[in-house]
């Protein structure tokens, strides 16, 4: 019997491409199929479409293109499972994803099966580069639905008056959890000089068209918040009428709080020491994660924050020059844990080297410290539009509709969350949302100078 050796790199593509369909699954685990049907906001969409969607990417993008004589599984599934792709096909209202009762779990899961075997059939018989190419851009745009099924399985929950756990145990399952006798390190701020930097991505690896090319630009001397703002520290801002000052915030932040009736971050419950937080392990006491940062905020509270605290919000290339040079830890997705919820700091080097006082808008000067927590436990706002590059151009084709046409009232948000998978983040990933958006694990990292 002839046996065949597939290429290293046909190999090590299966694995990865394995691990990152397998992790969906297994996200999945902890939810019922009624679960996976709800849609509770426009933002999100129920669990069960992830799965379909995500199988939707390889089989539009990849086989239909790529495998001879591939048949596909459902000749209504190209439009019925489009995200947004307008010259691909057309494709129902996002909103009325939960009206989707049909097919079933079961038809889905073997939908993913079938795509699953169709793709490790092209990777074994020497595929075309392009197809690997977007194999790889399938794998990331799975990992994308991945921190999106949980942050909307979060809002899902929220909803439910039973106010469901997706995990059991609080906090106390993670390695910093309230009660802890390591005091977070005080706020400082790391300088940086001004000067010509590049940015943008720069190696042989994966990356979105958004973060290219590589390019230069000049910034002048900047200073970074050692770490997140804390639910304290937020919780500060609202004792002391952050939500009722119209004079720190923007005119559409200002409109949208009064029209949402915003008064605390999306899952605060409560008032005083009263305050609960909706969490992914439940509903928990705000006095628990105190010193945890805030989360699932605005970008116009994040500004509003910025402007009471008498600092600002960096801007994306100040973000990303300050991340470039330090290694991709934190507190992100795992596949060996799952720990989705922002975590305290754990700096113990910035402690010592201490001490802006605590309220940072009193003009001290800033204080030298470590910084940490640029990857993982939230997404942090910066004050930069999301907009091209100089020399950005999008994709021909469909795909060129992946990032390219959003660039139009969002914002970018950068460093990734508690549930952004640990391969997929990069200190040149750039995500963005509308300035109104607070579902997504977004916080508060301040800038100086």
């Amino acid at each position: 019997m002839k046996t065949s050796v597939l290429p290293n790199n046909s190999v090590k593509m299966i694995g990865r491409y394995r691990a990152a369909r397998q992790q969906t699954l297994a996200l999945c685990e902890p939810l019922t199929p009624e679960d996976m049907m709800v849609q509770s906001c426009p933002e999100a969409s129920p669990s069960k479409w992830h799965l379909a969607h995500t199988a939707w990417f390889f089989e539009s993008f990849v086989l239909r293109e790529f495998l001879s004589g591939y048949r596909l599984f459902d000749p209504d599934y190209p439009w019925l499972f489009n995200s947004y792709y307008r010259s691909f096909a057309a494709f129902p209202e996002k909103r009325l994803r939960a009206s989707f009762s049909r097919p079933g779990l079961e038809v889905v899961l073997s939908y993913r099966k079938h795509v699953d075997g169709a793709v490790e059939r092209l990777l074994s018989h020497d595929p075309d580069p392009e197809a690997v190419r977007r194999i790889e851009l399938g794998i990331q745009h799975e990992e994308q639905h991945q921190e999106l099924l949980l942050t909307d399985i979060l809002h899902a929950f929220s909803t439910n008056p039973l106010r469901p756990a997706y995990l059991p145990g609080g906090l106390e399952a993670a390695p910093r959890g309230p009660g802890t006798e390591i005091p977070i390190p005080p706020l400082a701020f790391v300088e940086y000089p001004g000067g010509m930097y590049e940015t943008g991505y720069a190696g042989d690896g994966f990356c979105y068209d958004n973060e290219l090319p590589r390019h230069r630009i000049w910034l002048e001397k900047f200073a970074l918040a050692n770490r997140l703002v804390t639910c304290a520290e937020y919780a500060a801002f609202i004792a002391d009428g952050g939500y009722n000052r119209p004079e720190l915030w923007l005119s559409a932040g200002w409109d949208a709080i009064q029209e949402h009736n915003w008064r605390a971050p999306l899952y605060w419950s409560g008032s005083d020491d009263r305050r609960t937080v909706f969490t992914l392990r439940g509903e928990l006491p705000l006095s628990r994660v105190k010193d945890t940062p805030v989360s699932h905020i605005s970008f116009f509270e994040a500004d509003a924050y910025a402007r009471w605290a008498g600092c600002r919000l960096a801007t994306e290339l100040e973000w990303e020059v300050a991340a470039e040079k330090h290694p991709i830890q934190g507190n992100l997705l795992h596949t060996e844990r799952l720990l989705p919820a922002p975590l305290a700091s754990s700096d113990p080097s910035s402690v010592a080297k201490q001490s802006t006082p605590d309220h940072p808008g009193n003009g001290a000067a800033p204080a030298p410290a470590e910084i940490a927590q640029l990857f993982g436990d939230c997404w942090e706002w910066t004050s930069s539009a999301y907009l091209g590059y100089p020399g950005f151009k999008a994709p021909e084709g469909a795909l060129g509709e992946y990032n390219g046409k959003f660039m139009s009232g969002q914002m970018v948000l950068r460093g990734g969350s508690c549930v952004t998978p640990s391969e997929h983040i990069r200190s040149s990933y750039r995500n963005f949302f509308a300035p109104e958006t607070r579902w997504q694990f977004s916080g508060i990292r301040l800038a100086v100078v």
